[in-house]
């Protein structure tokens, strides 16, 4: 296992981090994702700590919040050898106020969620949407008060648009709040929108990225025909393509990825997963699993090099489309100060 600090931070986590979004007590939620019982998932977040991942994501809308029960009866008496993200946002009923970042529902959701778990503190409290009813700095000041009481500890992101990002991190520099030092993003092969504007302000703002849904919902996994998703097993079989990832273009990258995971004798999925730790130093990948199988592919990812030569061939296959002014950026650039700094 590899480890980071998260952002600009002193939390160290390990780069793969185990996601809880498949942990399901009974409830119908996310047909085909949510269906790993206690006993499996206690089998497997032990497996996961014993193979060196101190790093866990969940999130209070996962099955209606089962899923952070689940996680902390499985990490039990274990609890302080594990960092616990999880998130908040999302509506939970249909109550008016039950719902997104305003003061009220973000201290709720903070006590409800160490509740579920049964611990004290969370390590990393992920903001899961966006809110554009609240204005940000109530949210801000709910976090810190949360952090000052010490029920959180590190804070974060997740779908953010770059600009909101950057709004609050520079509010919280001003006011001298908890920064926020975690940015939860879509990113995978076939996926990097986040390349023009988001990672680079996390560079600048001193966040870190923990990349979900990074085999594409588990296209990358190489267990699907991308023209017939409904033949496959799991989400994609069963209507969760939110993606869209045109088929030309899949097909390609899983016969790239098959080629390059043949040469190494590894799963194509590993390869997916090493290339998106290779891309940064700071990269973590949340990574779920419906059987142990899914979990010994991830795993596998820290100890997989990936040569200059394979990373540019997956690379070249779904390069983000520039935008303007990405595009008018990259033309206009200084040719002599951009080499003679390089």
């Amino acid at each position: 296992m590899t480890y980071t600090r998260m952002g600009n931070s002193g939390l160290i986590v390990s780069r793969m981090c185990f996601g809880t979004m498949t942990f399901n007590a009974g409830s119908e939620w996310i047909p085909g994702v949510a269906k790993v019982d206690q006993n499996d998932a206690t089998e497997m977040v032990h497996h996961a700590l014993g193979s060196g991942v101190n790093f866990f994501d969940t999130a209070d809308g996962y099955s209606s919040g089962e899923s952070e029960v689940i996680l902390g009866k499985a990490l039990g008496k274990r609890r302080n050898e594990a960092v616990i993200c999880t998130k908040l946002g999302f509506r939970q009923s249909d109550q008016i106020g039950d719902a997104g970042l305003s003061r009220a529902h973000v201290l709720k959701q903070i006590d409800g969620s160490l509740d579920r778990m049964g611990i004290d503190h969370i390590d990393l409290l992920v903001l899961h949407k966006t809110d554009f009813t609240t204005p940000v700095e109530e949210t801000l000041a709910a976090l810190q008060t949360a952090v000052e009481h010490g029920k959180v500890r590190y804070l974060g992101v997740s779908n953010w648009p770059a600009w909101q990002v950057a709004r609050a991190v520079q509010y919280q520099r001003d006011h001298r709040l908890a920064p926020f030092v975690a940015g939860q993003y879509l990113y995978n092969l076939v996926s990097r929108d986040i390349e023009q504007d988001v990672l680079p302000m996390m560079a600048d703002m001193g966040g870190g990225l923990m990349a979900w849904s990074p085999l594409a919902g588990g296209l990358l996994s190489g267990k699907y025909d991308p023209e017939k998703l409904e033949d496959g097993e799991g989400r994609l079989s069963e209507g969760g393509d939110f993606l869209g990832i045109d088929t030309g273009t899949a097909r390609k990258m899983i016969e790239t990825l098959t080629d390059i995971a043949k040469a190494h004798g590894a799963h194509p999925a590993t390869v997916a997963l090493a290339w998106i730790l290779a891309q940064d130093r700071s990269h973590s990948v949340i990574f779920g699993a419906s059987k142990m199988s899914h979990m010994d592919a991830a795993l596998a990812a820290p100890g997989l090099t990936l040569t200059p030569d394979e990373q540019k061939a997956l690379s070249d296959i779904a390069p983000p489309n520039k935008r303007y002014p990405h595009w008018f950026d990259t033309m206009m650039t200084d040719e002599l100060n951009t080499q003679i700094l390089s």
